[in-house]
């Protein structure tokens, strides 16, 4: 059995859509940034860590044999399908996260660690908490590509439009595939080292903190995408588009 009680993630299946913004900054710019954040926002009710705004993400990312999701080809670039761990949770998300116009929306479902397997089934099971993912994969091709993890610190605060989120990832790292399963998550690539990502969530316009905080410490968005760095530093793209892919954000980060 599941115990929600020790769950520190918000259960709800259907997550509405949103307005993301991403930032790469320094580490020092980053730590100016959490101070900043932790002044003026609250910690995220589910998380933990000395000042009870951290936890631990791993996630399992799905491809085609061409990485059509990596080159954004069709459908697949608006779409993302990955299996999301917390911390050392007994627990996993099967998730798509979905981006139309501009805002973007998640669908998940949670199931035990176990019951991952199931997923490399031929067939899905329509008794299954999971088959609607499971269905998915098998209908867009999808394959099991690389893990993702990262330290998060996160932020959130109450708006008359709605809650708002404020995440920093940094210490992101990336693993080939080794199946349906977690594995080493604080080994692996180590992707930007010098760079800290920055998330703003919000829904329909901008809150008059996060516009202070743009304005404050200068931010530029960037479009960066863990994934796609993760898919760079593995290996799996060739050289020339690799660097610059890499050099593209890099360079915009710092104009």
């Amino acid at each position: 059995m599941i115990d929600f009680k020790t769950m520190s993630i918000d259960l709800r299946e259907y997550r509405e859509f949103a307005s993301e913004l991403k930032f790469l900054v320094s580490p020092s710019t980053a730590e100016r940034i959490r101070e900043w954040a932790r002044a003026r926002l609250v910690p995220d009710p589910n998380a933990s860590g000395e000042s009870s705004d951290a936890y631990r993400i791993t996630s399992l990312y799905f491809d085609t044999r061409h990485f059509d999701v990596f080159h954004r080809r069709g459908s697949f670039g608006r779409s993302k399908y990955r299996i999301r761990r917390y911390g050392d949770g007994e627990v996993a998300f099967l998730e798509r996260k979905l981006k139309t116009r501009g805002l973007v929306s998640k669908r998940r479902t949670i199931v035990e660690l176990e019951e991952l397997a199931r997923l490399g089934d031929g067939e899905p099971d329509p008794d299954w908490a999971g088959h609607w993912y499971h269905q998915r994969l098998l209908a867009r091709r999808l394959n099991l590509v690389c893990q993702i993890s990262y330290d998060r610190t996160a932020r959130v605060a109450m708006t008359d439009y709605g809650p708002i989120r404020l995440t920093m990832d940094d210490d992101i790292r990336a693993l080939a595939a080794r199946g349906l399963a977690f594995n080493g998550e604080t080994q692996g690539e180590l992707l930007c080292p010098n760079w800290i990502i920055i998330e703003l969530k919000y829904r329909l316009e901008m809150p008059a903190v996060f516009k202070q905080l743009v304005e404050e410490f200068a931010l530029n968005p960037q479009p960066v995408s863990k994934y796609r760095l993760a898919a760079v530093a593995l290996g799996y793209v060739k050289e020339f588009m690799a660097h610059n892919f890499v050099k593209d954000r890099l360079d915009a980060a710092n104009a």
